[in-house]
């Protein structure tokens, strides 16, 4: 049967739950449609679950796991009265008010007066053996996360854009050496960003090279490398590698529905607002520059704040 709700948040990372506390908190009775467990682009609790250590969210001096922060952040939306479902939403449609919403139906599941869009976004992969197993473990896609645990190590950078040459540069504050691999013989990154990578002596750059395995039993140990030209193979010692290939928002179920940026993160105006009157974005699905759990779950606020100023302008 199709239910009536004030409030849906889609997603469940610091944006989505931060929504779903300050909402349930307002007394507007959320549900929270967090995801599926098994979906990689759409993971319940968001990126963080697959992050070990986070030393830089407010509030946690000796720092906490990813997905305890996560567990912690759930039992406080539960707490205020959140309603948490586990399903993964399946199509939205947005043409008119109130909002459809499907989880596996052909019916609407949701009919919700306003919505709160938080599915965050996923790094892209290299797709080599090792890559998953040891992420988290000496594998990052996050510099400025999990750059202070390297002080003093030799690391790699995958990448050859401006997000790797910042993640690069960034890191040789940390790292006695940062060799930076580069599939081709030039560089994407912006000319700027090039001559600083270029001439910083704590950066290697390694041309015409591609990762072919992550090794290390329990923790990044080493690289093996390819010469993309040659074909010759090699073995890197680093002990850290982070991947900057790029990052991708999960807007799929967005398509048609709501104003996407042309490198597909969704349009905001002012504060969470979308191009559609009553849903709202918040965390890494609208947000291609900070990229942090902190920020996401600030822009989660803003969003349920935003969420309901705009029942209340409605009359509900």
């Amino acid at each position: 049967m199709t239910e009536r709700r004030q409030v849906v948040v889609i997603g469940s990372g610091p944006a989505g739950l931060t929504a779903a506390i300050y909402t349930a908190r307002a007394q507007l009775e959320p549900v929270v449609i967090e995801g599926e467990p098994s979906s990689t682009s759409d993971q319940p609790g968001g990126q963080l679950m697959l992050t070990t250590e986070v030393e830089n969210f407010p509030g946690f001096p000796t720092g906490v796991t990813g997905p305890e922060l996560m567990s912690q952040m759930r039992e406080q939306a539960l707490r205020f009265g959140a309603d948490l479902v586990t399903a993964k939403v399946t199509k939205v449609d947005f043409s008119a008010s109130p909002f459809a919403i499907y989880v596996g139906s052909d019916e609407p599941t949701y009919l919700a007066d306003s919505v709160i869009v938080a599915t965050g976004a996923r790094s892209l992969m290299l797709g080599v053996p090792g890559e998953e197993r040891l992420l988290g473990y000496g594998l990052s896609t996050c510099a400025t996360c999990d750059g202070f645990f390297f002080r003093g190590h030799e690391i790699a950078v995958v990448g050859g854009g401006d997000s790797a040459l910042e993640e690069a540069i960034f890191l040789t504050r940390f790292a006695s050496k940062v060799h930076l691999l580069v599939r081709r013989d030039s560089l994407r990154a912006s000319k700027i960003m090039q001559e600083r990578a270029l001439a910083n002596e704590k950066i290697e750059v390694h041309w015409n090279t591609g990762v072919l395995e992550v090794l290390g039993e329990s923790k990044v140990e080493r690289l093996a490398i390819v010469d993309t030209v040659t074909g010759a193979e090699a073995v890197l010692e680093v002990t850290g590698i982070f991947v900057a290939i790029g990052h991708v928002p999960n807007t799929d179920l967005f398509k048609g529905q709501l104003g996407l940026h042309d490198n597909g993160y969704i349009e905001v105006g002012v504060g969470s607002r979308t191009t559609v009157d009553g849903v709202f974005a918040c965390g890494d699905v609208q947000d291609h520059v900070y990229r942090q759990a902190i920020t996401s779950a600030g822009s989660g606020c803003m969003a349920a704040i935003d969420a309901e100023r705009w029942l209340e302008g409605q009359g509900h």
